[in-house]
């Protein structure tokens, strides 16, 4: 019994299908063969339907075809026979079909306006092409028209339109102002779909005179351009916040149609202050993904490629803090006609029969008419062996007249398609085109494919012999493929020899003879082994082939799969590899592959690179992976894997890990299967239904894992039901009208089949409601709409696939979307428990008024006033949360005397409820906080006055000071404590009776009705007598001063230097020291040595505009000093000039110059006879002011002071006051700007300054120059 295989491709080249056909002939691509076979018209390439060509370019309609013999061209248009022959504007080009219309020499696109149609006709039928339809393409100009200047109120919305001319193809639009840049757009500003301009709200920074549209059409490569739009913002405060609303579509539902396969797009601008911000959704489902876009700023949803699927509600929502609006919009997506099954050429022979199918699909439904060579079927010439059956042409005992050019329109509303499909009917002997004595080579044992590729009608028959006189070959050794080829699945050395193929049909017979030669395989009969060698040796690794005679073998050897490196030490032999003085970086897999023509066979070893000679012991490594692995026992939930181990690398097997690929889900991607002993060789695995299995095994010892072994054959479960349902199913609303279901999809091999979908179920709990259910896609979540707001639901959701369900799904119970609660607290109560401490109590709300999961209550309380000081302050709220049903809580941390406001709020996971009425408590009073401050001051020889500050939280009402006090000697005991009780209306005191040159230490706080306040404290000391020498009476009973004190640390700084002064208590001759240093830095501090006994000293050398720290001590009593004091100088300005006027040599010095000078203009002026400017600069430079001078370093007077620039003016700012401190109010003016009015002096000698002429005002010299620096603002605004 002879065995047949169809394959869709053979070994040759030749064998090539001209088109596919339904019982009917393959006609190979042979050019010969085509040359010598007759075939009707098809049309190769036409002009697009809809054809919009440039007004000002020749116009070439194309129409190519092809057949044989070749088919001629005519044209209609408009429906009627097109003359090209009369038009001189029109030409054919030769051996085409294709239009070519001269509109650069003299004709009007316009004339050519219409539809045409190219028929392309030979003796075997017609073709015709679409209806081309060409238009010019038109870019009018705008209409003159007169714009009006927008006044817009600011936070008001706006739209500026475009209306651009009616273009063909429409217009591309953009904004753009006089510069020719695009106007930048945002949430706020942005254009629509239409064109126009969109303005959520205007700000005053949109005020201008240049908005400027654009309309760009690309066909004609111009630009037309809207006459600018001016746009003025007045302001008003304060400005009105608003809430959305929608710009564009207007009202609340519109609807929309698209065409399946086009760009969906749908836009909602919204006006609004806060700008709202645009959110959209699809009711019932979600937006498609990986096809779902926002633009515009999220204003455009854009869905590509839409389908009927896509049909649905689109809702997009715009919200501001204010609110929110939303427009549904009702999508319809309709269908132009598009193929299901398009018509194929048919080749037939005499007699045969045969079919044209056409099949459409469209909405509405397109209808489906046929033509016969471009006439309408039904006046077309009839054809005994054709029958018309709806979208179906049925060809019955064909003969060659019945050849012909079909055509089949599909049509709708909203297009057409077109498609030729011809029967030719052809009676040929056979052909083989297979080249004569064609010569086979194949290895041995290898599957041997033998051509015979053959052309006839009626289709031949194919026999094949072996040898020339042989018997035809029959029997399982062979395999007989359809397009003639033989195959011998193993061929074997006696297959070699003459095969003859012969190919017959009722017209004639052919044969051809072809050879097989049977080669030798190419084998390694000694591989390369696993060599270790030391650092700078040589290794040597061998590999020895064996082939066949009649082939030439290629050797090449890599490392690490890559070529040899470029290096002289590799040495290639004929069957050998040497590496001579080995290095580590030679460390890797060499492999030696062997290739012939036929064949290529490869073996690799490892070379170990060791520092030390290798010591004789067991190597371990991971070990080899398996191999053979077998696949038995298959069955529809388990198969039996076995495979044979590697070596195992002289360390034992511990287990063998099972991995299985799923080529049907996850390609190339492995997952655990299971994990047996290593001395198990077999195992039973568990299978899903509807996985395309393969696995491998992965050997495991205690040195590692093995690489994987080789795939098993794949193994393709069959489909079931789903065995188990989505997981972590939900049900929790996001509106308050809405229940979104939401679950865990099952993964690819869980689907058990194809047409996963899922069964969304849901009630409402406790209401005999039947189940509502719904079955969607393989997605994750499905939306309720209009349910009512926090009620729960029972939901479910069960799996199925295109053989059934899952088991039923267990329930779970889930609530709708949660609404701010409805009600307050009520029965608020408020337990003061002390001053800083109350208790605050409520009435929990109902439940049903919660509408959503209680998560507490808030308490929100803020201080009205002090009741002590009757003054408020901000009020600042404060917020403490308790959470579940709780009806009360503690409100710590209160300030002690004071009124306080608080209310209760429920709280759900959407928000906060109303609040209850503010409730009024107040506080009792508490002890005070310590007074602001305590001074002493004018000590005396037996007094003390202090002063003091009340409390900063006197926390209720003061009833008095209580002030103790003790002296101290100076081994830091304390003497007697004595108590003084002052009322609370005294802020200083007057203590007498006190023992001189003693150190006391007094303790002061303040007392409300509840108790005293925290103390604070302070030191004094009383002064010695006059003579300086205690009093008789000391050490009987009076207590000693301690140490002496410096106190009253000042600064008076400069620019580079301080005056610092102090006021010392304590014995005399004491040795002062002043130590400074920058402030906040952690360098030493510097020190001064103050000469003798004075109390100032003066810094130098300091840097303009530092902060600087300071401080004075004495030396010789124990390293005490003052506290810190921090200082900065001041900034660098000007440098300052000396009076130099009364200096002698100066006087001298001018009246020189003076003298000179009166001589040079005695002598200009008796030759020129004209005036001259008169000098004054000398006067200024020496009357400069007098009370810059420095202080004298030896005692810190003023004395004088040199500099180094004395030759130049006084500088602008440079005036300083007596205490050497610059101050932003004294005068900025110098004499070089003013010199009469007010601002005019005198001199010491009492010479008026005034007489000088300077600036009045500020003006420009000639040649636009002037006589100030210029400013930065001024050099940008004037440059060019």
């Amino acid at each position: 019994m002879m065995k047949k295989m169809s394959i869709s491709t053979s070994k040759t080249s030749l064998v090539l299908f001209l088109c596919q056909i339904i019982s009917a002939l393959d006609v190979p691509l042979d050019s010969k063969l085509l040359e010598e076979l007759s075939q009707p018209p098809t049309i190769t390439q036409q002009s697009p339907k809809d054809y919009i060509v440039d007004p000002r370019e020749n116009i070439v309609i194309q129409c190519e075809a092809k057949g044989k013999p070749p088919p001629s061209f005519s044209w209609t248009r408009n429906g009627t026979h097109f003359d090209i022959d009369k038009d001189a504007q029109v030409t054919m080009k030769p051996n085409s079909g294709t239009l070519v219309v001269n509109i650069m020499n003299g004709g009007k696109a316009e004339a050519y306006e219409g539809v045409y149609q190219c028929t392309a006709r030979n003796e075997r039928g017609a073709a015709i092409s679409n209806n081309i339809v060409i238009r010019p393409s038109r870019s009018p100009l705008w209409t003159k028209e007169k714009l009006e200047p927008n006044h817009v109120r600011e936070g008001d919305s706006l739209v500026l339109h475009c209306r651009p001319p009616v273009g063909l193809p429409p217009p591309i639009i953009f904004w753009m102002d006089n510069a020719f840049q695009r106007l930048p757009q945002s949430e706020r500003v942005s254009q629509g779909l239409n064109g126009d301009l969109y303005f959520a709200n205007v700000q005053p920074e949109d005020t201008r005179e240049d908005y400027i549209c654009y309309a760009r059409f690309n066909h004609t490569q111009t630009i037309q351009q809207k006459q600018p739009i001016s746009v003025k913002v007045f302001s008003t405060k304060p400005v009105t916040e608003r809430p959305p609303v929608l710009l564009t579509p207007t009202g609340s539902t519109s609807t929309k149609v698209e065409l399946r396969g086009n760009v969906l797009l749908l836009e909602c601008i919204a006006a609004g202050l806060p700008t709202p911000v645009i959110r959209w959704i699809k009711e019932g489902g979600e937006l498609p993904a990986n096809r779902t876009f926002f633009e515009n700023f999220k204003k455009t949803l854009k869905i590509i490629d839409v389908s009927e699927a896509d049909s649905g509600n689109y809702k997009c929502i715009a919200r501001n803090t204010l609110g929110s609006v939303h427009h549904v919009i009702s999508v319809t997506v309709k269908a132009a006609p598009y193929w299901i099954t398009a018509p194929r050429n048919l080749v037939l022979s005499p007699g045969e029969d045969g079919t044209l199918i056409c099949r459409a699909n469209g909405n509405p439904k397109p209808s489906i008419s046929w033509l016969a060579n471009g006439v309408p079927i039904a006046i077309a010439p009839e054809d005994p062996s054709r029958k018309v059956d709806g979208d179906t042409i049925i060809f019955s005992h064909v003969q060659e007249r019945s050849s012909a050019v079909y055509q089949c329109n599909a049509s709708n509303e909203y297009g057409y398609l077109l498609a030729n499909a011809f029967v030719n009917v052809l009676a040929e002997p056979p052909r083989i085109l297979t080249p004569a004595n064609k010569l086979y080579q194949v290895i041995a044992d290898s599957p041997a494919l033998l051509d015979c590729a053959y052309f006839g009608s009626p289709k031949p028959e194919i026999e094949w012999f072996k040898g020339v006189k042989g018997s035809i070959l029959r029997g399982n050794e062979y395999v007989f493929h359809d397009n003639g080829t033989l195959e011998i699945p193993v061929a074997q050395k006696d297959s070699a020899g003459t095969y003859t193929c012969v190919a017959r049909n009722e017209l004639g017979k052919i044969q051809n003879e072809v050879q097989l030669e049977i080669k030798d395989p190419t084998m390694i009969i000694k591989q390369p082994e696993y060599k270790v060698i030391q650092r700078y040796g040589q290794v040597s690794f061998e590999c020895i082939i064996k082939h066949d005679s009649t082939l030439l073998p290629t050797v090449v050897w890599l490392k690490d799969n890559d070529e040899l490196p470029d290096d002289e030490r590799f040495l290639v032999g004929k069957d050998n590899l040497t590496i001579m003085n080995v290095t580590d970086k030679d460390d890797g897999t060499y492999t030696c592959i062997v290739n012939t023509t036929l064949d290529s066979v490869s073996a690799s070893a490892v070379l170990t690179v060791v520092a030390a000679p290798p010591t004789p012991a067991i190597i371990y490594a991971r070990p080899n992976p398996p191999f053979d692995l077998e696949l038995t026992g298959q069955l529809e939930r388990s198969i039996e894997l076995s495979w044979i181990p590697g070596d195992e690398n002289n360390s034992p097997i511990t287990s063998f890990v099972i991995e299985y690929e799923d080529a049907l889900h996850e390609p190339g991607v492995w997952h655990y299967q299971t994990e047996v002993p290593g001395t198990q060789t077999t195992a039973q695995l568990k299978l899903s239904p509807y996985v395309n299995y393969s696995f491998r095994v992965i050997a495991v010892n205690k040195i590692g894992r093995s690489q994987p072994s080789e795939p098993s054959e794949q193994y393709l479960t069959k489909s079931a039901s789903p065995d188990e349902n989505p997981a972590n199913v939900q049900g929790i609303g996001s509106e308050p009208d809405n229940l979104v279901i939401t679950w865990e999809p099952l993964k690819g091999f869980q689907s058990n089949g194809p047409g996963l979908q899922y069964k969304v179920s849901w009630r409402q709990k406790d209401v005999d409601d039947e189940w509502t259910s719904v079955i969607v896609a393989n997605v994750s979540k499905y939306i309720v709409s209009g349910t009512p707001t926090f009620v729960p639901y029972e939901v479910k959701v069960q799996a199925l696939n295109d053989l059934g369900y899952a088991p039923e799904p267990s329930e779970v119970i889930g609530h709708s979307g949660e609404d701010l609660p409805m009600v307050a607290p009520g029965n608020v109560q408020v337990h003061v428990i002390n001053s800083t401490l109350a208790k605050v109590h409520w009435d929990p709300v109902p439940l049903k008024t919660v509408r959503g999961h209680l998560q507490g209550y808030k308490v929100y309380y803020w201080k009205v006033q002090s009741l002590s000081r009757r003054s408020r302050r901000h009020v600042e709220k404060k917020i403490l949360t308790f959470k579940g049903n709780k009806t009360f809580g503690m409100l710590p941390g209160l300030e002690p005397y004071s009124s306080y406001k608080l209310n209760v709020r429920v709280v759900n996971g959407k928000g906060e409820g109303p609040a209850s009425p503010d409730k009024v408590f107040k506080t009792p009073e508490g002890v005070p906080s310590s007074p602001s401050f305590l001074k002493i001051t004018n000590p005396t020889l037996d007094s003390l006055t202090l002063e003091w500050g009340s409390p900063t939280h006197p926390n209720g009402v003061l009833t008095s000071y209580t002030l103790k006090f003790q002296p101290i000697n100076n081994t830091h005991e304390l003497g007697p404590l004595v108590e003084i009780r002052i009322p609370a209306n005294e802020s200083s005191l007057i203590l007498k009776n006190l023992n001189y040159s003693t150190r006391y230490k007094f303790y002061f706080n303040a007392q409300t009705s509840v108790g005293s306040g925290s103390q604070i404290t302070e030191e004094a000391v009383t002064i010695m007598d006059e003579a300086g020498i205690l009093h008789p009476a000391v050490g009987a009973g009076k207590v000693q001063p301690l140490y002496p004190r410096i106190r009253n640390v000042t600064t008076a700084a400069a620019e580079t230097y301080a005056n610092i002064s102090w006021e010392y208590e304590g014995p005399d001759h004491a040795n002062f020291y002043v130590e400074y240093g920058v402030a906040g830095s952690k360098e030493d501090w510097k020190k001064e040595i103050v000469n003798g006994s004075r109390s100032f000293f003066v810094l130098k050398g300091l840097t303009p505009g530092t902060a600087y720290k300071v401080r004075v001590g004495a030396e010789g009593l124990s390293g005490f000093r003052s506290s810190e004091d921090v200082f900065e100088t001041g900034p660098a300005m000007a440098s300052r000039q000396v009076d130099i006027a009364t200096q002698g040599w100066f006087i001298g010095l001018m009246c020189a110059v003076a003298l000179l000078i009166l001589i040079l203009l005695i002598v200009c002026f008796i030759r020129r006879n004209k005036g001259g400017k008169y000098p004054v600069k000398e006067k200024e430079d020496a009357h400069a002011d007098p009370e810059i001078q420095p202080m004298k370093e030896d005692d810190g007077t003023f004395g004088e002071y040199s500099d180094a620039e004395d030759h130049k003016p006084l500088k602008k700012g440079s005036r300083t006051p007596s205490d050497r401190t610059v101050k932003k109010e004294d005068s900025d003016d110098s004499l070089v700007d003013y010199g009469e009015g007010v601002n005019g002096q005198f001199n010491e000698d009492g010479s008026f300054i005034g007489q000088y002429s300077g600036k009045k005002e500020k003006e420009p010299a000639e040649g636009n120059e002037s006589s100030e620096a210029p400013s930065p603002v001024n050099a940008m605004n004037s440059f060019v």
